[in-house]
């Protein structure tokens, strides 16, 4: 396994290095690995939401091993986990000479990253020191002294649900990045992924960078990221457009996704932001998954017409891959008519339009991780009409890919 350190080049190229290794390591998370990246540069905190399977903690852990001279601490909570166990253990031994306290080292107060899973599990006994913790990176003792300062960056949190109390929404309004994560949708990818349980991989390139160069990109180097006037223009413009829709995030929200934007313009080696860096606005101005995807068709309206017209064509997918899960149990005459009259035609559409989409986001540099995803849901539902409407083999549609 190769390992590139401190002398690679800035901090930067080291942490765009690292992205792009989650994103070759990990089908389909490109911009998971990206959102995190710049998450933890802008010293803020992530929630990966999604069902168990799909590599949140994995993901995790992966990125936080890769800052050297980190100290890193883990921990999956439950409704009895206490503050002890999160923060630090009495000392028994100080105990037994009639002195109250606590063990501090590989705890959460000691901690420079950590990954909290579970995040909405955490009991009301720990509920507002965990605030504490993540709002002010500060732990009050058990015994009633000082308050600890934590030297915490930033943490990653996994969940499989949302919250559903006020104690654990209190928790949730402290993340500011969220980002759902489900399972895998392009057939392509899913078949790398069995055949990579058979094959041994190749030890993959490993970059790292060190805890004091990152400490100082995210003090020093990411505020100093200039925000244009345009800038704040666009997001004046997309705050109007979301409460329009209902949509309203909350001021300390808006404000603290500045930083992310420094951070993300920091990432690419850019002096400042620019209108594409809005696009992790996606992950941050929604509250429930079933508001995300109307965040996300207003950011891309915005600042990327590719991947806005892509998500226009998503829908039609979506539309015919119900209209299929509705046909269940018909006949495979009237389920074939539907294939030749319907989804065909308007599958081929879609493909062939998110190609060329794809050329003209490569051509003009933008991205292209919105118009990828959706032609991996195209190639899923292409998949499912082939192989359940017509009764094709699922191997030789796959080889077809």
């Amino acid at each position: 396994m190769t390992t590139v350190t401190e002398g690679a080049g800035s901090t930067a190229a080291r942490l765009r290095a690292i992205g792009d290794e989650l994103s070759d390591r990990f089908y389909e998370r490109d911009a998971v690995a990206r959102a995190l990246v710049v998450t933890l540069l802008a010293g803020k905190h992530s929630l990966l939401l999604g069902p168990p399977g799909t590599a949140k903690s994995e993901l995790a852990r992966e990125l936080t091993s890769r800052v050297e001279g980190a100290s890193y601490w883990e921990i999956l909570l439950s409704k009895f986990t206490a503050p002890t166990r999160m923060f630090g253990p009495i000392d028994v031994a100080a105990l037994a000479r009639g002195e109250y306290r606590q063990v501090y080292d590989g705890r959460a107060t000691t901690a420079h990253i950590a990954f909290i899973d579970e995040i909405f599990k955490c009991s009301t006994a720990a509920l507002n020191e965990t605030l504490g913790y993540l709002n002010e990176r500060i732990y009050h003792p058990e015994n009633g002294g000082e308050p600890i300062h934590c030297p915490l960056l930033g943490a990653i949190t996994a969940s499989n649900e949302l919250p559903t109390g006020e104690d654990s929404a209190a928790i949730y309004d402290r993340l500011l990045v969220r980002i759902e994560v489900g399972y895998l949708t392009d057939p392509s990818n899913f078949a790398a992924l069995v055949r990579s349980a058979v094959h041994r991989a190749t030890p993959p390139r490993r970059t790292t960078v060190d805890l004091a160069s990152l400490q100082h990109a995210v003090t020093e180097e990411v505020p100093a990221v200039a925000v244009p006037e345009g800038i704040v223009d666009a997001m004046c413009t997309l705050r109007a457009a979301l409460r329009h829709r209902n949509l309203i995030a909350s001021d300390r929200r808006w404000r603290q996704a500045v930083r992310l934007l420094q951070a993300s313009a920091y990432l690419d080696g850019r002096p400042e932001v620019v209108e594409a860096d809005l696009s992790l606005l996606t992950h941050v101005l929604w509250s429930v998954p079933t508001e995300r995807p109307v965040v996300e068709r207003e950011v891309l309206h915005l600042i990327n017409p590719d991947a806005g017209e892509a998500l226009d064509l998503a829908d039609t997918i979506d539309e015919l891959e119900a209209q299929l899960d509705s046909m269940a149990g018909q006949s495979r005459e009237a389920l074939s008519e539907w294939v030749i009259k319907k989804a065909h035609g308007r599958l081929a559409m879609a493909g062939k339009r998110l190609e060329q989409l794809h050329a003209e986001a490569v051509g003009a540099g933008r991205s292209t991780a919105t118009i990828e995803r959706i032609t991996g849901r195209q190639r899923a539902v292409r998949v499912r009409v082939l192989t359940e409407a017509l009764g094709m083999d699922a191997s030789t549609v796959h080889a077809q890919l």
